[in-house]
């Protein structure tokens, strides 16, 4: 078991976000009626991983009725459902925002992201460019085939569970409960905090 694992859910090296920066966001917020809190993952082990995952974060500011509220610290993980050492390491990441979009439009916003970083769908657990799961909308519960809310696995994946209670150490997976409970019933083996990595808030 590694250091980290032994630490438990809190991570030392995060740190909070600036208030100049929470007042922008939240002053941004002006221009949505009505958004939904959505939690996004973000994930990469092809290519230069952390540009990939800046890239992405910044498609999603820019994208019609989405605010980015938080971006939490980078994780190394490695790859989950396959053979140890057949893939490189993925870097991963929580993006939080709220938007004014319906989930199956934020969810073609995300495969269009995906597709902007050349992310290629020919192997069930491949290597690639990028990820960009939805793993909550607001409080919504479905099992809508195109988009199952939340993400079905998310409260099995240590490298969802451990950045989104960086960012939020309060969060709910709806219908499954608090995020730091979920996070010490699994595993944090091959899931490593990056401190000497960090993604920016867009401006």
């Amino acid at each position: 078991m590694t250091a980290s694992s032994l630490r438990g859910p809190s991570d030392p090296t995060v740190q909070p976000v600036p208030a100049s920066v929470v007042e922008q966001v939240d002053a941004a917020d002006t221009t949505l009626s009505n958004p939904k809190r959505a939690v996004v993952a973000l994930g990469s082990n092809l290519g230069n991983r952390l540009e990939t995952l800046q890239g992405a974060v910044d498609a999603l500011e820019d994208t019609p009725g989405v605010r980015i509220k938080a971006v939490s610290p980078v994780y190394e993980t490695e790859p989950w459902g396959v053979e140890p050492g057949s893939q490189p390491t993925y870097l991963n990441a929580i993006v939080v925002l709220k938007t004014t979009l319906p989930p199956s439009s934020l969810l073609e916003r995300a495969h269009a992201v995906e597709e902007a970083f050349n992310r290629v769908r020919d192997e069930h657990w491949g290597p690639r460019t990028l990820d960009v799961d939805i793993v909550a909308y607001a409080d919504v519960v479905s099992d809508d085939p195109q988009l199952t809310l939340p993400h079905p696995r998310a409260h099995q994946r240590a490298f969802v569970l451990a950045p989104w209670y960086d960012i939020d150490p309060e969060a709910q997976l709806p219908g499954r409960g608090p995020v730091a409970e979920l996070l010490t019933s699994v595993t944090r083996h091959g899931v490593e905090a990056r401190a000497d990595l960090e993604l920016r808030l867009p401006e």
